[in-house]
């Protein structure tokens, strides 16, 4: 049973940058192809980042591409999601995912292991 917990999120105003960090335990996260979400108040969750298992391939939402970028330590056990030229709208709690397939799936339900979320909050 793989356990997440992410760490690192805060208030930050627009146009500043935070790194998300997503620490794994009871599994090694090199085998699974990891992702963030995030979920705004009242909104449905929504992909934001994946990389793939075993290389490193990431794939990202249209709304964060050049702005965001995914990364995976496996001597640590983690992934991170750095945040770069950050805008209100993206104001959510952004989740880490896991599951052992070799495609990012964008789709949440395909994924098997959640962290608890961390709060990122933008302000204008």
């Amino acid at each position: 049973q793989v356990q997440l917990v992410e760490s690192g999120g805060g208030l930050v105003q627009a146009g500043g940058s935070l790194r998300l960090s997503c620490a794994a335990s009871g599994g090694t996260i090199s085998t699974y192809t990891m992702a963030w979400f995030h979920q705004a108040p009242g909104k449905e969750r929504e992909f934001v980042a994946g990389i793939r298992r075993f290389v490193p391939v990431t794939y990202y939402a249209d709304s964060v591409k050049g702005r965001f970028s995914i990364s995976r330590d496996n001597a640590k056990n983690a992934v991170y999601l750095q945040m770069n030229s950050l805008k209100p709208e993206d104001t959510a709690v952004y989740f880490c995912a896991a599951q052992s397939s070799d495609v990012i799936f964008t789709n949440g339900e395909v994924y098997q292991y959640w962290g608890q979320g961390t709060q990122v909050t933008v302000s204008s």
